[in-house]
């Protein structure tokens, strides 16, 4: 049986609909992300978890037994779950040990194992020498350990954060990512994250929803997601991608200056008529010289528009001699090109997903 179940799950305020028929289950132990731009929806639904708002369609379930519907919600305190904030939510005025010990001594906990707690607890977040700092004397970083070290601790059912590391510096970020998913594979907490990050996503979880306008457009792991997008948004919104769109014509995909076999693409559905690619700059592959005949791949002459030196990657626009679209190409730092410099370019088909321009269709 799911952890959690949401069925046909909807919001509106008035006319604007916020989050329309969502479905998705999570599993025991379950990491999932709600990725997705600002005003898409995931924070709505995750207020929607937690109890705070009631949904206005659909309904929620946790082992089996529903919290939310339209007619009834169960308040959030009695929801068995932890919810984390972008701004952290620590007291001031408390120490990180009065922090964390703050819902143990809610549920009347011995003194005793609330300090053995706390204890273990800031143990496993790296902040056992902090326990008599104040949050005024921490950094960010620290400030959000203290956060899930006080969410863990009560040892939730669920485990929800919105945007908890928006609010950091892009290193603190980075290491907090790993951190978030060091704790998980520790305590196994079912976990619904929300963010605009999609590097937070991919690293932090185990599958990811990918949201627009209210609703699911792809769930699935992180390499399904970035590897094989269903949609236009999916594929732009994960990474940087290159949008090739081509006609069937007698066995082959005519797109802007070469043709390959549909033999030698992945589909989602059979193909016909106008359709749509997307190429990832990291499948293509620049030569100086023409690589040959190959009968997978297929080769476009090109001279390089724009380059730009990233340290971990060059990033190069290229403009095929034969097409009318430039290709965005990213290539190790040791591929060094010039400017105006003409190379080949190598496409391999299979490394082509077959998208649709939405969800609808």
């Amino acid at each position: 049986m799911a952890k959690l179940i949401m069925r046909d799950l909807a919001m509106t305020y008035g006319d604007f609909v916020a989050v329309k028929s969502l479905n998705l289950e999570l599993q025991e132990g379950e990491f999932v992300s709600l990725l997705g731009p600002s005003g898409c929806g995931k924070t709505t639904t995750l207020r929607m978890l937690a109890g705070f708002i009631k949904p206005s369609h659909g309904t929620i379930e946790m082992d089996g037994k529903i919290i939310s519907s339209p007619s009834h919600t169960v308040q959030p305190e009695h929801r068995q779950m932890s919810m984390i904030f972008q701004s952290y939510a620590v007291w001031p005025n408390m120490t990180v040990g009065e922090n964390v010990a703050f819902g143990l001594k809610l549920r009347q906990m011995s003194k005793d194992v609330v300090n053995r707690k706390v204890g273990e607890i800031l143990d496993v977040v790296h902040l056992s020498h902090l326990i008599d700092r104040y949050p005024a004397e921490l950094s960010g970083g620290q400030q959000q350990r203290v956060a899930l070290a006080r969410a863990i601790v009560v040892q939730p059912a669920v485990l929800l954060l919105d945007e908890p590391l928006s609010n950091l510096d892009a290193s603190l970020r980075e290491e907090m990512r790993y951190e978030i998913r060091r704790l998980h594979d520790e305590f196994r907490i079912t976990t619904v994250y929300v963010t605009h990050d999609q590097a937070e996503a991919m690293v932090t979880s185990d599958r990811i929803a990918v949201m627009n306008q209210g609703q699911i457009e792809q769930v699935g792991s992180p390499h399904e997601i970035y590897d094989a997008p269903r949609t236009k948004f999916v594929a732009s919104f994960i990474g940087r991608t290159n949008f090739l769109r081509g006609n069937v014509r007698g066995g082959k995909i005519e797109f802007d200056g070469f043709a390959v076999p549909t033999a030698n693409v992945k589909c989602l559905r059979p193909l016909q008529g106008e359709v749509l690619f997307s190429l990832r700059p990291q499948a293509i592959h620049v030569h100086r010289q023409s690589p040959g005949e190959s009968s997978r791949c297929c080769y476009l002459l090109g001279r390089i528009m724009q380059r730009g030196y990233l340290g971990e990657y060059w990033d190069y626009v290229v403009k095929p001699e034969w097409g009318k679209n430039a290709l965005r190409v990213v290539v190790p730092p040791q591929f060094a090109f010039e400017a105006e410099e003409t190379v080949w370019l190598e496409i391999d088909p299979a490394a082509m997903s077959h998208i649709t321009e939405s969800a609808d269709l």
